[in-house]
């Protein structure tokens, strides 16, 4: 179940980008001097998976709650060229002002789960599980990885305190593997897991023997993936394998079919266009 952060913790985030586009004031909307109520709709100019209409729906909501926004498709439901899939009504003078903000996250977060979408069917009838990464938009995280999940995707860790995640640099700077699963056990709390990336064998072993709870394989080729997972299968069924680094939308499925349990890309937000929304006022 995808689950949207609460607006306690959303709602500061939405006003600083308010207040970053209003600045002294909306030049434009306000020279008009408007004293009216009126409508609008949003509308799809391109196909894709809709993602981000509540999010929208707030940032009018703080902007004037007088605005009442109504989503027309569900999040997640894949939308057509022309289609609508909003309308509100408030005053004129809200409805601009809020504008710009409120389609910006959309067509961003629709972006993203129509991409996320895109690769997960590339899969979807074998049992790996597509997940995304830290590769975010700095202050956009929580709505990103929300979109991703939308997409259908699921969540890696939200932050470094998550869980662990002992990396090629981490490795370095303790002097190997089981060292630096060592000194890091000692100051997690329960129930936090301990995922160590490998790019070798002798990595894998090291991994297995310091009884780490997810192993990821970085950078392997398609055959060293498959010969990795019979191995670490063999050794302790128990562990979870991640495949990730140099992922791509070719080369998806194959990955998927070496077994794996997960596989991590950061390109349906790295690298997934936004998807272009627009909003027209009724007279």
């Amino acid at each position: 179940m995808t689950i949207l952060p609460p607006w306690i913790v959303l709602d500061p985030l939405l006003q600083q980008w308010l207040v970053e586009d209003i600045g002294r004031g909306d030049r434009s909307t306000q020279g008009l001097e408007l004293t009216q109520s009126g409508q609008a709709y949003w509308m799809a100019k391109e196909g894709g998976i809709v993602a981000g209409l509540t999010v929208a729906a707030r940032v009018f909501q703080l902007l004037d709650s007088q605005v009442v926004y109504t989503p027309l498709v569900a999040e997640g439901e894949r939308v057509e060229q022309g289609q609508r899939i909003a309308e509100m009504r408030g005053p004129l003078t809200s409805l601009l002002m809020g504008e710009r903000v409120a389609l910006n996250l959309a067509m961003r977060l629709s972006g993203i789960a129509t991409a996320t979408r895109r690769y997960l069917d590339v899969i979807a009838d074998l049992p790996t599980k597509l997940v995304d990464t830290r590769k975010t938009t700095p202050g956009l995280r929580l709505l990103e990885k929300y979109a991703t999940q939308i997409g259908g995707a699921i969540n890696h860790r939200m932050g470094l305190d998550d869980s662990v995640m002992v990396k090629d640099n981490h490795i370095v700077a303790a002097g190997g593997i089981a060292e630096a699963v060592k000194r890091i056990r000692k100051s997690i709390p329960y129930p936090l897991t301990i995922e160590v990336e490998t790019s070798s064998f002798q990595e894998i072993q090291a991994a297995i023997t310091a009884k780490a709870d997810i192993i990821m394989l970085d950078n392997m080729t398609l055959e060293e993936m498959t010969q990795a997972v019979q191995f670490i299968r063999r050794q302790n069924p128990d562990i979870r394998i991640e495949a990730s680094g140099n992922i791509t939308f070719d080369n998806l499925r194959l990955v998927a079919k070496t077994g794996v349990d997960y596989i991590s890309s950061s390109a349906p937000i790295t690298r997934s266009p936004w998807l272009d929304l627009s909003m027209k006022l009724i007279f």
